[in-house]
């Protein structure tokens, strides 16, 4: 089934991508690999929570932020591809978790990106990944994501 199809199975509909809010770009291809730039918990234009996971927020809530930095991360793919169905897989995901001192459940709040993945393009979506503890992250969310994707 493909990536777009599967969206629709699961009832999902795509933020709009967000434009870049820095001195950055939001994708990058180079040959067939496509870099996505850090991708944090924004809904409707507005930052959906802050805090620090560990601290006011839970594990859980972690995991849904992380989700929806994956949906804003796919919203910037289908921008920039056209369509979702030309990503072949899902190679590498960073995730960065604000993180109150003493909390090590980084790689749990992470499985919220890896598991949309999966959703999404089944094994394909299967990817090498890195979970990681920050002090802070922009704008005081708890969760940012990056992802490298290869596409056809």
């Amino acid at each position: 089934m493909s990536a777009e199809a599967r969206l629709q199975e699961l009832g999902i509909t795509l933020p709009p991508a967000a434009p870049a809010a820095g001195l950055y770009a939001s994708v990058v291809q180079t040959g067939s690999l496509l870099f996505v730039s850090g991708q944090i918990p924004v809904a409707d234009g507005k930052v959906a929570r802050r805090g620090k996971c560990g601290a006011d927020v839970s594990v859980e809530e972690g995991q849904e932020l992380a989700r929806l930095c994956t949906l804003n991360g796919l919203a910037a793919v289908r921008a920039h591809l056209g369509t979702l169905d030309r990503v072949v897989r899902v190679v590498r995901v960073g995730g960065f978790v604000a993180s109150a001192e003493g909390f090590t459940e980084q790689p749990l709040v992470v499985n919220g990106a890896s598991q949309l993945l999966i959703d999404v393009f089944g094994e394909e979506g299967r990817h090498a990944r890195a979970a990681v503890g920050v002090a802070e992250l922009p704008l005081g969310v708890p969760v940012e994501v990056e992802f490298l994707f290869e596409v056809r």
